[in-house]
């Protein structure tokens, strides 16, 4: 199993340089780059740059070199001071701007994938044994209307519901006299309610998706001879239900993560624009669109670390779920 996870491990590193190279190729295929961009605004506003002006621009920020040129020094810096370039448009080393938004970022995608888990596979599981029941054509249905409603459509209702019932649209993740004051309980109390909504937009449709994952993977698991001989034996349905069909049918669920944390950092990004978030989604888009290729090159290269990271959280834990994977992990 050790050797396993080590191994993983070792192949990560050429993975991830591999697909940095691409990001960094693929942020560069557009037309122009950021000078282009920035000059385009400045010449709507009324103050056109000359030929000479753009090229000394495009020189001292070294945007003049090839495109490999400019990944090479731009990894180099990156392993050997940490240093992931500078955001062009926001004026500031790559790493000041995403720690200023990576800490609210993180707590709602980890509040959201908890709602998610939380909410997915007990109700899975109760669509499983009560099957054609009331409660599971319920839940069938709004995990449905989940699935097939837009994040931002039901972030509009929810803030428009909030509003008529509430008075409050719960826009952003702080109330105007939060925004800069220093964390305390009430700060942190007034987090919670308005995480609320972008908590329920966003966990929406991979709750919905996990559900009816868990609830046909039950439906199979609920009549195997294991089962059958448990219930043979005289053991109670409820040790039975966790014993044996549960701990089966959570094997794809469990192999979920890796893709689940990414979807829902990414996932999140029109829902922040809509409910006005401070968090990476927005400042990703405004990176893309800018051509601020450092900026938009980081949050895309954490994105691929985080897959990889997720998938070797998803076999750890399929191995210590299923004892046939971790008899293969030993002969590994």
């Amino acid at each position: 199993m050790l050797h396993y996870i080590l191994k993983r491990i070792v192949l990560v590193i050429p993975v991830i340089f591999f697909i940095s190279m691409i990001v960094f190729y693929i942020i560069q295929l557009p037309p122009g780059d950021y000078v282009s961009t920035y000059a385009a605004k400045m010449s709507v506003a009324g103050d056109v740059m000359s030929e000479a002006d753009i090229a000394a621009m495009r020189a001292s920020l070294k945007l003049d070199q090839p495109w490999f040129i400019q990944y090479v020094a731009w990894m180099s810096n990156m392993i050997t001071n940490f240093d992931f370039g500078y955001s062009f448009s926001y004026n500031k080393p790559v790493t000041t701007v995403i720690s200023q938004y990576m800490g609210l970022t993180i707590i709602v995608s980890l509040v959201t994938m908890a709602f998610t888990y939380a909410v997915a596979v007990p109700i899975g599981i109760y669509c499983a044994v009560k099957q054609y029941s009331i409660g599971d054509y319920i839940f069938s249905a709004v995990g449905f209307l989940g699935m097939a409603t837009p994040h931002f459509l039901m972030a509009i209702i929810l803030m428009y519901l909030s509003y008529v019932y509430f008075g409050d649209p719960l826009l952003g993740l702080f109330s105007s006299e939060f925004v800069n004051a220093g964390w305390s309980f009430d700060k942190v109390m007034d987090l919670l309610k308005h995480m609320i909504i972008p908590v329920i937009v966003i966990g929406l449709a991979n709750t919905a998706e996990l559900i009816r994952v868990m609830r046909g993977q039950m439906l199979d698991e609920l009549n195997k001879p294991n089962v059958v001989t448990a219930r043979a034996k005289g053991l109670s349905e409820t040790k039975i239900l966790v014993k044996y069909p549960t701990r089966a049918a959570m094997n794809p669920i469990v192999s979920t993560i890796g893709w689940s944390l990414t979807s829902i950092f990414t996932g999140s990004t029109i829902t922040a624009i809509v409910l006005n978030l401070p968090i990476q989604g927005p400042v990703m888009y405004n990176a893309l669109l800018a051509q601020d290729m450092y900026l938009a090159g980081t949050w895309l290269l954490f994105m691929a670390v985080l897959t990889v990271l997720g998938t070797l959280i998803s076999d750890i834990l399929l191995a210590w779920l299923d004892p046939k994977i971790r008899t293969e992990f030993r002969g590994m």
